[in-house]
């Protein structure tokens, strides 16, 4: 159960229990991902290096048929193994209250060319064992190739070893192989800094504006910090999508009367250090290719308010979970770069109350987007703008696309941005906005939209928009 107490070395090898505690079970997981849990080290010095290996896994690799692996069980000692079928599903009964459960991974068999010296290379006590990749020369390197679980039944001719995915393990854990340090000399977040760094604003404008939330048929998929999946930064938040590793919504404040210029030289791209690296999107996606690190909440707009606060809201927003991958002209997208120039155009056109606005935008994440590299590629991208004229509360939709009707936007045809409802924006992202902001929705939707064949007027001008 969780936060029982876990041990090691286990009763078998010793039973002095209550001189071996480890720490406490924080985390498992029981399904296709695996048979797998995370503890915590309590007043333990540990290495990270595998016994008699001597190397410390640093990267996560997906095992193919062929494949030469090496462990270091606890009964077999060193072994080796030849991926022989991969994407296995073995079932297993865990007796009552549990029952039949069906355990993904991948099979390995002896290595003729380096068989155990018993002829074993599965055995009790060796399951959770890490297998690692191997050089030409058969010594094992840093990346991790699969978490041992078990082998064949008793009365089975045929020597193997089952083992899960790391990638899969990982992220049913959530947890990551190492911590990346800051990658400028800002302060480093830390796991609190979600209840110190203030975030999305509610009472920003003189009318409360709640933090949109996950329609349940998603709210699975978020990430939580300290039991929140709102992730908060200076004068923004967002919510993570763990399975598309993109935010699914980033909610911020702009304060135009408080902009200050900053210089964004310096500041690199990095990894949340709160959230595990296999939930984010980082430059494995982005290099030699047209896709740019695309901000979902613009520099420009949280670069305000005192030099020191501006100065961390210009570092926060490079977190990659305020990026996407975009295309390289996506902020020139549309005629007269409409996208990139949207909250610029809500001070131009509108008396805007105290030069205040805040913002919702993120990924629209369809089961049809392209994938590339392992991932998919958002083909549409909305923003949400509100902001408060003369007392009354106003709320503008857009959706940025190749066009309304699904067709694929890594084409080289131009983008094309729409205004939409907020009913519609809710309806393509699974979000639940407030009340607030629906009851202030005056757009209009065209009676016809629904039809596959009617293309909805797009914006070709910023003077088009009807705020």
């Amino acid at each position: 159960q969780i936060g029982d107490i876990i041990v090691q070395p286990g009763p078998h090898d010793d039973n002095r229990v209550s001189q071996n505690q480890l720490g406490k079970l924080v985390r498992s997981h029981l399904g296709h991902a695996g048979d797998c849990a995370i503890a915590t080290i309590e007043g333990r010095q540990f290495k990270t290096n595998i016994l008699d290996l001597n190397v410390t896994p640093e990267q996560l690799g997906i095992p193919e048929l062929g494949d030469i692996l090496i462990k270091s069980g606890r009964t077999t000692n060193v072994t080796y193994g030849r991926v022989t079928r991969i994407d296995v599903l073995s079932r297993i009964n865990y007796g009552e209250g549990v029952g039949d459960k069906e355990i993904g991974g991948f099979e390995l068999s002896i290595e003729r060319t380096r068989k155990p010296r018993n002829g074993e290379i599965s055995q009790g006590g060796d399951s959770g064992a890490v297998w690692l990749f191997t050089d030409k020369s058969g010594k094992a390197i840093n990346v991790l190739g699969g978490l041992h679980f078990g082998g064949e039944s008793d009365g089975n001719p045929d020597e193997f070893a089952l083992a899960c995915y790391p990638k899969s393990v990982f992220e049913k854990l959530e947890i990551t192989l190492k911590t990346l340090p800051p990658s400028d000399t800002s302060d480093p977040i830390t796991p609190n800094d979600n209840n110190t760094r203030i975030g999305f604003d509610s009472n920003f404008l003189s009318k409360k504006i709640p933090f949109p939330k996950l329609k349940t048929e998603i709210s699975s998929d978020a990430f939580s910090v300290n039991g929140s999946n709102i992730i908060n930064y200076v004068h923004f938040s967002l919510i993570l999508n763990k399975k598309r590793r993109l935010a699914t919504i980033v909610g911020w404040n702009i304060d135009g009367s408080k902009f200050l210029s900053l210089s964004r030289k310096g500041i690199k791209f990095k990894f949340d250090s709160r959230i595990p690296e296999n939930f984010q999107m980082g430059e494995e996606i982005y290099s030699s290719n047209r896709l740019d690190r695309g901000h979902i909440a613009r520099r420009a707009d949280l670069v305000w308010g005192t030099q020191s606060e501006a100065k961390q809201a210009n570092i926060d927003s490079f977190h990659f979970t305020n990026i996407a991958p975009q295309m390289d002209n996506f902020n020139q997208s549309g005629a007269g770069g409409i996208w990139g120039r949207l909250e610029d155009a809500v001070f131009q056109e509108v008396d805007v109350e105290n030069l205040r606005i805040s913002v919702f935008g993120g990924s629209v994440f369809n089961n049809n987007d392209k994938t590339y590299r392992g991932a998919k590629i958002p083909k549409e991208f909305f923003k949400i703008i509100v902001y408060i004229e003369q007392g009354r509360l106003k709320v503008k939709a857009f959706l940025l696309s190749q066009n309304i009707n699904q067709i694929e936007i890594l084409d080289l045809d131009p983008f094309k941005v729409y205004q939409l409802s907020i009913s519609e924006v809710s309806d393509r992202t699974k979000i639940d906005f407030p009340r607030e902001l629906i009851d202030a929705d005056t757009f209009v939707v065209p009676q016809a939209i629904s039809e596959v064949e009617t293309e909805r007027k797009y914006l070709s001008t910023i003077e088009e928009i009807v705020w």
